[in-house]
């Protein structure tokens, strides 16, 4: 892959915010759901994709920027010793010739068991280490899935183009979380010695959405009502991710009062269904004389107090 900081177009001081909005545009851009007609478009997403996975990732970020990876995340030999505390070799210096536990065995002896360790799913496992291509494991193959807000509360199957031009479709599970991984086993690249292939990794991007915000299980909904339905109260229809439901506002309602329907938030494919939240918001008409003449007369002949003594 080329410079991931090229891929997206930007300068390697750039802050993690403008990585993120870089890779935002491009991923709207080239996404294969807009592109069917240039075959050329589902690469450059998957490039796209795998460039941000690399620089949203600071660890993985500084490793790249002193050399110590290359553009795919794999070890280049340069800057960290292998050998060192924390290295993939650490405590393996020896002279050709070893004693302990390795017995009497020359040095390319012990990274032949190192490497076969690699292929049986040891020091990084399949595909993503620094041993991949190994009898036992192609590499894995990362893909960036945007899906609406609705699509990801109620579940859905989307078709996604690898890279290479491969076409899947995608499960997407009830209540997935923004961020979440789905691996599918076996349909990454092909390991050329023979062994399985690598995995598919599928991390889950979910789209804002106009009218829900969300906290794990648990739905936010901002409602506006009338100044007579806050007073008067009443019933109004509130939506819900999988249709309207009728709400009762309570007479006497403050903007700002939250109101709970149970069940009606985010129901995962396992577990209970979360809340939905519903926050009043008073909206007062744009103008009204007879009110305001209304008002007026009732503040002097029937005042009331909403601040304490801490306002001042």
């Amino acid at each position: 892959m080329r410079d991931p900081y090229k891929v997206l177009g930007v300068s390697k001081r750039a802050s993690q915010a403008e990585i993120k909005s870089a890779y935002r545009k491009l991923a709207k851009k080239y996404h294969p759901d807009a592109n069917t007609s240039d075959d050329k478009a589902a690469g450059r997403f998957s490039e796209v994709g795998a460039a941000y996975e690399l620089l949203k990732d600071k660890e993985k970020r500084a490793l790249f920027d002193r050399g110590e990876i290359d553009a795919k995340g794999n070890p280049t030999g340069h800057g960290a010793d292998p050998f060192g505390p924390g290295g993939p070799f650490a405590g393996a210096r020896r002279t050709e010739r070893q004693t302990g536990p390795f017995g009497d065995a020359r040095a390319e002896d012990i990274f032949s068991e190192f490497f076969s360790a690699a292929g049986r799913g040891g020091m990084g496992g399949t595909g993503g280490g620094p041993f991949a291509g190994a009898p036992g494991g192609g590499r894995d193959i990362s893909y960036t899935l945007s899906i609406p807000f609705i699509e990801a509360i109620g579940g859905t199957v989307r078709r996604v183009t690898l890279a290479g031009g491969k076409t899947l479709d995608v499960k997407i599970p009830k209540g997935v979380a923004d961020g979440q991984q789905i691996r599918l086993r076996g349909q990454g690249e092909a390991d050329p010695r023979g062994g399985r292939a690598g995995d598919a990794l599928i991390t889950v991007k979910i789209e804002p959405d106009a009218l829900f915000e969300r906290d794990g299980n648990t739905l936010r909904l901002t409602l506006p009502v009338t100044l007579y339905e806050a007073v008067l109260g009443g019933k109004v229809k509130v939506p819900t991710p999988t249709g309207s439901v009728e709400l009762t506002i309570p007479a006497g309602s403050s903007c700002g009062r939250v109101l709970r329907l149970k069940g009606k938030g985010v129901a995962p494919e396992k577990g209970p269904a979360g809340d939905l939240l519903v926050t009043l918001r008073i909206v007062l008409p744009a103008s009204d004389l007879e009110l305001e003449a209304f008002l007026k007369k009732r503040s002097i002949t029937k005042p009331y107090s909403v601040r304490g003594r801490e306002f001042g």
